[in-house]
């Protein structure tokens, strides 16, 4: 069996809307299917995000890895058990209501493979509409999301991965810590495809806040 390359992290929590969407996108890659895994977390749902995923991996093979919190653990938490359940030398989050382009993994894991002294590198994306109209290109250097970044995976290992009390804004702390030791290039393709709807979790702006400020103490920003 081929050593797998690479690992795809995916958290859900109540996402029936859109996990179907974002996983066939990730199994319909350039990549050859087996140089890549898919590891979703179902994070203690209570819609029918658990039969979505049934029906990728029934009644054939099992396409993707998945791994039930059968309580809500929250998104850090679980963003770490797929890290320390992946097989991959490279780590790649895609949030569960977002979706990518065919050769999202392809083009991510080549400048690893080809560019052995950086760290990781994160590619442009475009911001979308609910129905998936794109309403303006961004790029990730200057407006950084949590996904579309491969990682070395001992890169995230060594800075100890997500701070689990980091209920949001966990990307953000955890980029500050890496961004300290290693650094995050930029593929300017945007390959990466970020759904904004009302559910997203940074509409709640007192939460925002909230661990804005606890980001601001942790790490002594004036």
């Amino acid at each position: 069996m081929k050593e797998i390359k690479l690992s795809v992290i995916v958290s859900a929590f109540n996402q029936e809307k859109y996990i179907g969407r974002c996983l066939r996108s990730l199994l319909n890659q350039s990549l050859n299917r087996d140089e890549y895994e898919i590891i979703v977390i179902n994070d203690g749902s209570f819609d029918k995000t658990a039969y979505a995923l049934e029906l990728f991996n029934s009644p054939k093979e099992d396409l993707i890895k998945v791994i039930t919190n059968e309580e809500n653990l929250g998104l850090p938490t679980s963003l770490n058990k797929g890290i320390n359940a992946s097989k991959g030398k490279y780590i790649v989050r895609v949030d569960s209501d977002d979706f990518v382009n065919f050769n999202f993994l392809q083009f991510l894991s080549f400048y690893l493979d080809t560019n052995p002294e950086s760290n990781a590198i994160s590619c442009d994306y475009y911001l979308i509409s609910e129905d998936e109209k794109v309403i303006e290109r961004m790029e990730s250097d200057k407006d950084p999301i949590a996904c579309g970044i491969l990682f070395r995976k001992e890169t995230l290992i060594d800075i100890g991965l997500y701070d689990e009390s980091f209920l949001y804004n966990e990307e953000v702390e955890l980029r500050l810590r890496y961004l300290k030791k290693y650094s995050i290039k930029r593929l300017a393709i945007p390959l990466y495809r970020y759904r904004r709807h009302a559910d997203n979790i940074t509409n709640d702006k007192l939460k925002m806040e909230e661990y804005t400020k606890k980001i601001i103490e942790k790490h002594n920003i004036s």
